[in-house]
């Protein structure tokens, strides 16, 4: 058998899924490890939070973000508008007489 037709995992794994945590409690038998899995199964729980919050987090940079980069270009066309309100208006005024070329 080659190693491209073995599935599943090659090598035990260092950590424990949350189903796989909430499995063992059903096959734990002392006070201590059951305390121990519901602490584990807390972590777990906290994580989901944390990882939840980090996301609202991003989001809401995201939208600050897009939120300058819109104040940014209003900016530019305000100053803009501005150089040429201040910028005096080129005299197209024709001299008045007789010129010779």
């Amino acid at each position: 058998m080659s190693k491209s037709d073995r599935k599943g995992l090659r090598y035990r794994p260092y950590a424990f899924t949350e189903q796989g945590v909430a499995m063992l409690s059903s096959v734990l038998k002392s006070e201590r490890a059951i305390e121990v899995n519901i602490l584990i199964m807390r972590a777990f729980v906290k994580l989901r939070e944390i990882i939840s919050t980090h996301i609202k987090v991003e989001e809401k940079l995201k939208e600050l973000e897009n939120k300058l980069k819109e104040h940014d270009d209003q900016i530019v066309e305000i100053i803009q508008v501005i150089n040429q309100l201040i910028k005096p208006p080129e005299s197209s005024k024709k001299k008045i007489g007789f010129t010779i070329d």
